[in-house]
């Protein structure tokens, strides 16, 4: 989607003007992807207008692959509209107008398949479940357990305000994450979607099947649960740093690309979940969804320290590109 970015804090009726970025949780996960150094393809439709090409554009500027995207003369690109808050505070809006649109006509017969399944990692979001019955369809078609396809990563991304007054999603989410290989759930949000309460533990034990299943926990940082040889249970934890936050958005779509990046260059679990934090807080540390990493090398030498000296980490806005701004 297009989004629209307030000027300044406050409710969105008192929000005088926007500034226009580009936002999407998997489009947001290929963009910080491709930042890192990645091949990554964006595979979606958008409309024939402007903000469609404004879209694309902006997705080949950060180095993302954008040829398997269709273009829908018939159906807008979606929008939308959020205040500065953090999405957990309670004056959060957000307004979608994605109802009817481009994005919503996907399904099983209106997306390259062969392209999806092409490719190291597959990444998908529960927020796609929700935008139309196609697309559910063909979520469910890509969640399926099969031998040909690729490993599959699936961030739950519970929006209660995308689904129907009497649907809010959780039990398609519980469904579509059994069938991931990879699964990226906030401990609040499996709190508020399924009602499992009692730590990333009672998570794991709601949701045994994925072979790789990271619970987020804000500022207390990230467990990981790996299936390992005889089917036992590998734990990780990791906490996260200090971080000053500039807007409170976009850091879970950034937290799967550290996440991930550190998978594909077979980087150990514990090691995973550092990265993830460190992109969550180049994100946290810009006004948009997506925020230039720090170089690579920078980022390993952080991830690198040993428990003490992580602990003692403090990052704020512009540290990604000046070292000495993160101390520890």
């Amino acid at each position: 989607m297009v989004t629209f970015l307030p000027s300044g804090p406050g409710p969105l009726a008192d929000v005088p003007s926007f500034h226009r970025a580009i936002g999407g949780a998997e489009s947001n996960v290929a963009c910080a992807l491709a930042l890192s150094g990645h091949t990554a393809k964006w595979v979606g439709r958008v409309g024939a207008d402007g903000f469609g090409t404004h879209l694309l554009d902006a997705l080949t500027a950060y180095g993302v692959d954008v040829r398997s995207v269709v273009r829908d003369p018939q159906r807008p690109t979606g929008v939308y509209f959020r205040t500065a808050d953090d999405r957990a505070d309670a004056s959060h809006e957000v307004v979608y107008y994605r109802a009817g649109s481009a994005a919503s006509a996907m399904s099983p017969d209106t997306v390259p398949l062969a392209d999806l399944r092409a490719t190291r990692v597959l990444h998908l979001s529960g927020i796609t479940a929700a935008l139309s019955p196609g697309c559910l369809e063909l979520m469910r078609a890509l969640c399926t357990r099969s031998t040909d396809r690729p490993l599959l990563s699936f961030d739950v991304n519970h929006r209660p305000g995308l689904w129907s007054p009497t649907d809010d999603g959780a039990p398609v989410l519980l469904e579509l994450a059994r069938g991931a290989d990879l699964v990226f759930v906030g401990e609040d949000e499996a709190a508020d979607a399924w009602g499992v309460r009692g730590g990333p533990a009672a998570i794991r034990a709601a949701l045994p099947e994925p072979a790789v299943l990271v619970v987020k926990q804000g500022a207390a940082g990230a467990t990981a649960f790996v299936r390992a040889a005889g089917n036992a249970t590998e734990t990780h934890h990791v906490p996260a740093p200090l971080v000053t936050p500039v807007a409170p958005v976009g850091a879970g779509d950034a937290f799967a690309a550290g996440f991930l990046s550190a998978t594909l260059r077979g980087l150990g679990v514990p090691l995973r979940l550092r990265h993830g934090h460190l992109m969550a807080a180049a994100a946290l540390t810009v006004p948009g969804d997506v925020a230039v990493p720090p170089p690579r090398a920078y980022a390993d030498e952080l991830a690198a320290l040993g428990p003490d000296a992580w602990g003692r980490l403090r990052l704020g806005p512009g540290w990604t590109g000046r070292p000495q701004e993160a101390r520890a």
